[in-house]
């Protein structure tokens, strides 16, 4: 299994029915990592050690994500998604906390930065997740394999037997629509996420929580609510397009954003360094 700076991972119970997996490192004021659909932690392993030179940084595992409990009868929306975060911060008592998340991660920051903003002192949102206008349409944009599976798992005879038959190979083509340079997919990420994958009722939670599309676009609802400072960082060659961008920006009040070139929508794998100068500074 891989590992972030040699960190082993702890769990920790924030409700009767969830228990979240998160790592510990650095010092400094709290800032916690919320990785991308279909990752988990280890997502962070360049990018955790950078900022750990100025953040004491948990990076979380979210709900039924990585070696988090799964628990199959939840709905895996945004909201659900949200308290399950939420309850972390309340359990460890974390305030003053930077929120920087990926994807539905940086759209779970921006809810919880609203729900609890005597909690949140910052947030980062990178390639903002909440520009659906189709089940799974971000991946969809990513190549016409990600499409065609995507799109198949809509089907509901096809989409079980999808589920199923997803190998190394499918993923690996299908997150590989998500890098500027598909070659900086690091092999044994990928087999960690392929390893992971293989645990009960995982790959359907991926598929559950794409069924669960309006509600990441609803979330944007909440951003007006957001009252820390937020930054909004995309890669160049993110998945969103242009008018999405500036909409997310409209949707939260004196919002910069930053643009990473020759970056895509997995940026804090395929350029930490500028994901942490950013931040840093």
């Amino acid at each position: 299994m891989l590992r972030i700076s040699g960190c082993e991972p702890t769990l920790v119970k924030v409700s009767d029915n969830l228990s979240l997996r998160y790592v510990k490192l650095g010092k400094g004021a709290p800032l916690v990592l919320l990785h991308t659909i279909r990752t988990q932690l280890e997502y962070f392993r360049d990018l955790a050690p950078l900022l750990a030179e100025k953040f004491t940084v948990y990076a979380v595992d979210l709900p039924g994500h990585g070696h988090s409990p799964i628990d199959p009868v939840a709905p895996f929306d945004e909201p659900y998604m949200r308290r399950g975060i939420v309850g972390f911060l309340e359990t460890l008592d974390l305030r003053d906390v930077t929120m920087v998340g990926e994807s539905i991660g940086a759209v779970v920051s921006l809810t919880v930065a609203a729900e609890v903003p005597d909690r949140v002192r910052a947030v980062y949102a990178l390639n903002t997740y909440d520009y659906e206008t189709r089940f799974g349409d971000g991946i969809r944009r990513g190549n016409w394999f990600a499409n065609l599976i995507i799109g198949g798992l809509q089907v509901p005879v096809f989409g079980p037997i999808g589920a199923a038959l997803e190998n190394r190979f499918v993923l690996g083509a299908i997150m590989g629509g998500g890098y500027a340079d598909p070659g900086k997919l690091p092999a044994d990420l990928l087999t960690e996420f392929d390893t992971v994958a293989r645990r009960p009722h995982y790959k359907y939670i991926g598929r559950k929580v794409l069924q669960q599309w309006r509600s990441w676009s609803n979330a944007r609802e909440r951003y007006s609510d957001v009252k820390a400072p937020v930054t909004l960082i995309y890669g160049s060659k993110d998945w969103s397009r242009i008018p999405e961008r500036e909409r997310t920006r409209a949707a939260l009040k004196d919002a910069r954003m930053f643009t990473l070139p020759d970056t895509g929508h997995f940026s804090a794998v395929e350029n930490p360094r500028g994901v942490a100068n950013i931040i840093l500074a």
